[in-house]
C-alpha cells in the first residue's frame, strides 16, 4: 500500500508529468508521445467501490481514461455485464489490458484502444472513470462537460477537477474517490 501512495506523493511534489504536444496518432504508435502520468494501478477494493459509487448498471457504457492494465473495464464487465472501453497511450498497457480481459473471459464486452485522451471519442459513455492527476483532469474537464451527455457519471480516484465541485467525495480505504454528474446544458 505504501508503494502507490509514495509514487503519487512523489508525482505531486514533482508536478504533473505532462507532454501535451499535439502528437499525431502516428507519433503515439511510434512511441514518440509519452504518457501524461505514470502507471499506478488502482487497488481492486477501490475499483469495486468506484463502480458501486457510480451506480454502474446493466446497459451502461463505461470508459476508463488512462486505463492502464484494464482492471476497471474488466471488473465492470465481469461484475455488471456492461460494455466497457479503456483508453491508454501506452502500447504495453494496452497489450496487458487485453490479456487481462481474455483471462477474465470478458473480451466480448471490453475493448482497449490506444490513443490520446484529448483526441479520443468517448461521447457514448454513461460512466467515465479515471485515475489521472488533477492537472490532467482539469485539461480534460472542458471535453467532459461539452462532449458527454447530461447525466453521465464521472468517478476519479484520488484527484479532483479544481472548482468543479463533486456531487460527493468518498473515502475508500486510504483513498479518496470523487463523483460528478455532467449537468444539463444551459
Amino acid at each position: 500500500m505504501r508503494g502507490p501512495v509514495l509514487i503519487v506523493s512523489l508525482m505531486l511534489l514533482a508536478g504533473p508529468v505532462l507532454a501535451l504536444d499535439g502528437a499525431t496518432r502516428a507519433q503515439i504508435d511510434r512511441g514518440e508521445r509519452n504518457p501524461d502520468v505514470i502507471f499506478v494501478p488502482t487497488p481492486q477494493e477501490v475499483v469495486e467501490d468506484m463502480l458501486r459509487l457510480a451506480n454502474v448498471r446493466k446497459g451502461d457504457v463505461l470508459y476508463d481514461l488512462g486505463s492502464g492494465d484494464g482492471r476497471i473495464p474488466v471488473t465492470a464487465a465481469k461484475l455488471y455485464g456492461v460494455r466497457a472501453v479503456g483508453i491508454d497511450i501506452d502500447p504495453e498497457r494496452i497489450r496487458e489490458a487485453r490479456e487481462n480481459a481474455r483471462k477474465n473471459g470478458v473480451e466480448k464486452l471490453v475493448q482497449f484502444r490506444m490513443g490520446d485522451l484529448f483526441q479520443a471519442d468517448f461521447r457514448d459513455a454513461t460512466v467515465v472513470t479515471m485515475y489521472l492527476l488533477s492537472a490532467v483532469n482539469l485539461q480534460l474537464r472542458p471535453k467532459l462537460l461539452t462532449e458527454l451527455k447530461p447525466g453521465t457519471r464521472i468517478v476519479s480516484h484520488a484527484f479532483d477537477m479544481g472548482d468543479w465541485m463533486p456531487v460527493a467525495t468518498y473515502r475508500v480505504g486510504g483513498s479518496t474517490v470523487y463523483y460528478w454528474v455532467v449537468p444539463e446544458r444551459k
